[in-house]
């Protein structure tokens, strides 16, 4: 089989990610409704202004940790305004650290991630890992992980994973794009950019997509394109269009 360079994402598509999130977004979320009772807020309000805050603030500074905490607080400031409650420091703290707390969790790998890529790698693909994230918290993952295993020095963090960011790791590796894949959960980090950089794209669906994540895609893939559900799909979907291609063209 031809070798392919395969580019992976990291977070919801080798490691479970969003559902930690979930879990601290509904631990804010009830101790908001507890603490504006009277006032009878809504859950989902909480959680739509909570999301809307925090998608500004990542789609202006990118993937900064401290978002998702600030979020929270300025959510909490936001209804506090609204419903004329008074602010605490012990609130503001207490919320502060719940949303930092998130980051502190356990890795946890998605389902046959190692067979996955034990059997990629032992098929002579070369393997890359592309997150988007701040350094010491996604090094923190792969070192639990042990990912340099089969990424070797082959790992970019990118504060913006986007287009731009994409197109310099493709022209600045110099690989064939022709026999490069991006795989990832995201359509607007993976899928979109890898489409603009004329890349072959495998997009893994998650069973609850972060809304950031979830976008109208403009372009059309000049190269293959599956959306699989699992992980241990990916090395049959890349050897079945590596053995279709070859036998196009032999």
């Amino acid at each position: 089989m031809t070798k392919q360079t395969l580019l992976f994402d990291l977070d919801d598509t080798l490691i479970y990610c969003n559902r930690y999130f979930y879990q601290i977004i509904n631990q804010f979320t009830s101790a908001m409704t507890e603490w504006f009772k009277s006032a009878s807020l809504d859950a989902q309000a909480i959680r739509d202004k909570q999301i809307e805050i925090d998608l500004v603030g990542v789609n202006a500074d990118g993937f900064k940790s401290d978002h998702f905490p600030q979020s929270f607080v300025d959510t909490y400031r936001f209804f506090s305004e609204l419903y004329n409650r008074p602010q605490t420091a012990a609130e503001i703290d207490f919320l502060w650290k719940l949303g930092r707390s998130v980051y502190e969790h356990e890795v946890e790998a998605y389902p046959n991630m190692e067979s996955t890529l034990d059997r990629l790698a032992s098929e002579g693909h070369e393997l890359h890992l592309y997150t988007g994230g701040e350094v010491l918290i996604q090094q923190r993952k792969i070192d639990q992980m042990q990912l340099t295993r089969y990424f070797g020095e082959r790992i970019y963090v990118r504060k913006h994973k986007n287009i731009e960011a994409m197109e310099q790791i493709v022209a600045s590796k110099r690989m064939n794009r022709d026999q490069t894949w991006m795989i990832g959960n995201s359509i607007r980090t993976d899928i979109v950019p890898a489409f603009h950089a004329g890349i072959n794209a495998i997009h893994l669906e998650s069973e609850s997509e972060w809304v950031y994540n979830i976008v109208d895609v403009d372009i059309a893939p000049k190269g293959a394109y599956y959306q699989l559900r699992e992980l241990a799909e990916v090395p049959q979907a890349i050897s079945e269009y590596v053995s279709s291609n070859q036998s196009a063209t032999g």
